[in-house]
Parts: structure tokens; C-alpha cells; sequence
């Protein structure tokens, strides 16, 4: 059975950095989507970055743009969350997860995904 177990979050000052991974045990992401989701306290779940783990292709939150940036070590069975300047509104449990079906399309949506990781939670401080 495949799991996906997260790490790398914490508390960081604005303006700081932090890199958060997605580690697979079992299967691999071959022919899948990879997702960051993120969820802070009252608000929905919501959509952060993805990437096609065939195709290396990638798409962003128009908030996250130019800061954050999404990556795979497809030897290692591992995604990465590259966050840069990060800003108090940052601030959640972050979630990896992989999409339901076998695809190249990044859904935004977390229905779009079927299996998630535990979360991480990221605390941006000012």
C-alpha cells in the first residue's frame, strides 16, 4: 500500500525559506500528478502547486507564483515544495497528494486527488 509521508515544515520569520518533501513508500508517482495543498485554520483546503511526475510539467497558485516552486527526484520516489519569501498568509498545514488517476493534467481541485499525505504544518511568523 502506498504512503505518502511529508516533512521539512516549521516556523520561519517572513521573508525566510523553507522546503518540504514527499516521500513514497511502495508504489511510485510514475504516469501521475503530484499536488501541494495547503489548509489554514477556518478555511478550505486549497490548491498550491502540481506537477506531472512524466512529464516534469508544472502549475501554480497565482499566489504562491514566483515563490514557491515544485519539483521531483524521481530516483528517490520524492516530490519537493521549494517556498520562498514566504509570507504570514502562508501559514498552514501543508499536504502532498497524488492524483486518482494515472495523468498529465495538474487538477487544482483536491477532489482530483485520492491519497494524501498526514500534512506538515508551515508557520510564517512577522
Amino acid at each position: 500500500q502506498v504512503q505518502l509521508v511529508e516533512s521539512g515544515g516549521g516556523l520561519v520569520q517572513a521573508g525566510g525559506s523553507l522546503r518540504l518533501s514527499c516521500a513514497a513508500s511502495g508504489r511510485t508517482f510514475s504516469s501521475y500528478v503530484m499536488g501541494w495543498f495547503r489548509q489554514a485554520p477556518g478555511k478550505e483546503r486549497e490548491f498550491v502547486a502540481g506537477i506531472s511526475w512524466s512529464a516534469g510539467s508544472t502549475y501554480y497558485a497565482d499566489s504562491v507564483k514566483g515563490r514557491f516552486t515544485i519539483s521531483r527526484d524521481v530516483a528517490k520516489n520524492t516530490v519537493y515544495l521549494q517556498m520562498n519569501s514566504l509570507k504570514c498568509e502562508d501559514t498552514a498545514v501543508y499536504y502532498c497528494a497524488r492524483s486518482r488517476y494515472r495523468t498529465s493534467l495538474i487538477s487544482t481541485t483536491a477532489r482530483g486527488y485520492d491519497l494524501w499525505g498526514q500534512g506538515t504544518q508551515v508557520t510564517v511568523s512577522s
